[in-house]
């Protein structure tokens, strides 16, 4: 190999890098899910994009959270019921993924496992006993239809030993979020205000839009392709989320 194409393959991988760059911090950028704080929802192995225009740019827009922006730019406010990655405020690093429940200026109570938004109880129709997992565990939850307005509902999970069945009210702050997981007893999230609390806006990473890949790595992985067709969830492939 020449000089000269040492030269320009060292600079198609330099500007390859720079386009990788520019497209994660400003596009889309790929998330897996490792928990099952949001199932049935997300699953353990899914892998999903998030587009990162949805709600503007801070400065956990860029790799490694550069202190590049004082404040967040082209912001859009998020929707409730919105499924979205943000740093958790515990150390402005670890990336979180969960549903949004409460806006700024709202109060977030639950009462007798009954969510309450505003002092008004949303509503929640039993669709299903069914089982969920936590960690290595597996429980029987009800499965239910949550509607949080009249265009937006989605099914979250709740056990009949659930411990966070009542809560203290959640007054959320100017400019802050409270996120709760569709796996309501398997979720850190803003009910533990010691450990994730209330979200400020830029903390916000995107918006969790489809999931482009899926595959249960109890039974394999990509190295093992004889088991791929167990493995892998086709059903989930290219599925959007909501």
């Amino acid at each position: 190999m020449t000089k000269k194409e040492i030269i320009d393959n060292i600079k198609t991988i330099f500007v390859a890098l720079i386009l990788a760059v520019i497209i994660r911090s400003f596009l889309l950028q790929p998330f897996f899910i490792p928990s099952s704080s949001m199932e049935k929802t997300l699953l353990v192995g899914d892998r999903l994009f998030v587009t990162k225009f949805s709600y503007g740019y801070s400065r956990h827009s860029l790799p490694f959270s550069p202190k590049i922006f004082l404040d967040r730019i082209f912001f859009t406010s998020p929707e409730r019921g919105d499924i979205i990655v943000f740093k958790t405020p515990a150390d402005n690093r670890t990336d979180y993924i969960k549903r949004l429940i409460g806006l700024p200026g709202d109060t977030v109570q639950l009462i007798d496992g009954n969510l309450f938004i505003n002092q008004k109880k949303i509503n929640k129709k039993f669709i299903k006993t069914t089982f969920v997992y936590c960690g290595d565990q597996k429980f029987s939850v009800g499965e239910f239809k949550e509607s949080v307005s009249s265009n937006v509902s989605y099914n979250v999970f709740y056990s009949t030993k659930n411990s966070m069945k009542n809560t203290d009210l959640y007054k959320i702050p100017n400019d802050h979020y409270f996120f709760m997981g569709d796996n309501r007893d398997c979720s850190k999230d803003s009910r533990f205000l010691s450990s994730v609390g209330y979200v400020h806006k830029d903390n916000l990473v995107g918006k969790a839009q489809f999931l482009f890949f899926s595959n249960d790595s109890e039974i394999g992985n990509l190295f093992t392709p004889w088991f791929w067709h167990k493995s892998i969830r086709f059903k989930r492939i290219f599925k959007k989320l909501n």
